[in-house]
């Protein structure tokens, strides 16, 4: 017995697809975002108590039991992650929604009761089982289970071939035969394909491949929708789709390269993860915390570019503050943001949120690079790749075209970096040899705060 009507079902499902949409609305801007995602997590609640009020449940005990142990699981892992493995987070529980919709099609074949409804499970147990296994393996490289470099075995153009040919073809027969043994061999082939789909991809490439995973796994999920007909899962799978088609679109503009070159580039040597070698033999300006805050502290305009190794160092707040005291000495800070800094989409936002950056001091690529023109000084904090000059200089470099934060415009560049080791792409920069550029080695919050302290006393 349910506990309320279909028709209140249905307008509390309406109220959950609006809280969605505006979700999305509100993530388009990180002003609003943290109400974005308030608004998000009060649509599936909503969408969630509206199924037991209007579905008459036969296993209320295992689900329950299902939602406790994913809540106990889910919320400790949340709340300890560090910023440093958001990107492996976020892949995780992308994994388990494409995983989840294709175990929702297996389930649901045997329901199945003309070709269309086959059709619509099928096609969501491929997508879904692409989606889990691809988001294991970044994953797995995020997390350095495995190396972040392409893997290419020989002939393995030929297996994708081959194994994409085969799932579609099995696609086709579970839509017409609704057989089970052919949908775990379609799940089967879909997991394989995944897996091949993620591991020629490497460097700077796998953060674009969490948001094209992520548009399968809408994908998969409004699929599902239609196989319950659930018209919420549809809406909600679409929004999750488009939105990740359009983000990993815009991240590959921004990285220079086609979606495909990404994908596949590696089978013709065209990923974005080089060399690892370390230059040694070539000598390099470096400079003490004391000559930096002097640097510092006489600026007019200062642009920081961050990076991954803030996030590596947790930096955030001490650069903050850094930039705080350099204010109030009448010197203008500006933060210049790559769109593929750091390893997810607005990763660098998230951090610099956290430490209470105005937004207004956040500029977009193409407004910092106007920007460094008049800049006297530009301070890289753990970013490489996004200012390497090899993107626009060197025609053979695995990043040639990739639009970059120009920081050789700024009068004196200071490089904080741990090494001379090459950035996640795994390549030389030429920037660090540059006569503008002075290198202050060591852990990012440790460096900054000598800076810091001195800035304070001079």
């Amino acid at each position: 017995m349910t506990l309320i009507s279909a028709d209140w079902a249905a307008a509390l499902y309406l109220a959950a697809a609006v809280c969605f949409i505006l979700a999305l609305k509100g993530l388009s801007s990180p002003r609003q975002a943290r109400r974005g995602n308030l608004l998000g997590a009060l649509g599936a609640a909503v969408a969630m108590v509206t199924v037991f009020l209007s579905t008459d449940l036969d296993n209320l005990a295992a689900i329950l039991i299902a939602i406790a142990a994913g809540t106990l699981i889910a919320v400790p892992v949340s709340r300890r992650v560090k910023m440093t493995q958001m990107p492996q987070l976020v892949a995780l529980f992308n994994g388990v929604g494409g995983g989840a919709a294709a175990l929702v099609g297996l389930l649901e074949l045997d329901h199945a009761a003309e070709v269309g409804s086959s059709l619509a499970i099928a096609f969501t147990i491929l997508i879904g089982a692409v989606s889990f296994a691809g988001s294991c393996v970044t994953f797995a490289k995020l997390q350095e289970l495995m190396t972040t470099r392409p893997i290419v075995f020989p002939g393995a153009r030929w297996v994708m071939i081959l194994v994409t040919a085969l799932a579609v073809t099995s696609v086709v027969a579970v839509a017409v035969t609704a057989s089970m043994p052919l949908a775990i061999t379609l799940l089967v082939l879909g997991l394989i394909a995944g897996a091949m789909l993620v591991l020629p991809v490497g460097g700077a490439d796998v953060p674009i491949v969490i948001s094209l995973l992520n548009a399968f796994t809408g994908l998969a999920v409004a699929s599902s929708g239609l196989v319950l007909g659930n018209i919420l899962l549809l809406v909600a799978g679409t929004l999750v789709g488009a939105s990740g088609t359009i983000l990993t679109r815009a991240m590959a503009a921004a990285m220079g390269r086609s979606v495909a070159g990404i994908l596949f580039g590696a089978f013709k040597g065209g990923s974005s993860a080089g060399s690892t070698a370390i230059a040694t033999d070539r000598p390099v300006r470096s400079a003490t915390a004391e000559d930096v805050a002097i640097l510092l502290g006489y600026a007019q305009r200062l642009i920081v570019i961050p990076g991954y190794g803030l996030a590596v160092a947790q930096a955030q707040h001490t650069l903050a503050e850094l930039t705080v005291a350099l204010e109030a000495r009448g010197v203008e800070v500006l933060y210049g943001i790559h769109p593929v800094a750091g390893r997810m989409p607005g990763h660098m936002n998230v951090l610099l949120a956290e430490a209470n950056v105005p937004y207004e001091s956040l500029l977009e690529l193409d407004d910092a690079n106007s920007r460094l023109k008049t800049a006297d000084v530009a301070l890289i904090v753990g970013a490489n790749d996004v200012v390497n000059p090899a993107a626009k200089n060197s025609p053979g470099s695995p990043i040639f075209g990739m639009p970059i934060l120009d920081v050789a415009g700024a009068k004196s560049v200071i490089f904080l970096k741990r090494s001379m080791r090459p950035g996640f792409a795994g390549i030389e920069n030429e920037l660090l040899f540059e006569p503008q550029t002075t290198l202050l080695f060591g852990d990012a919050k440790e460096t900054l705060s000598k800076v810091l302290s001195a800035v304070k006393r001079t």
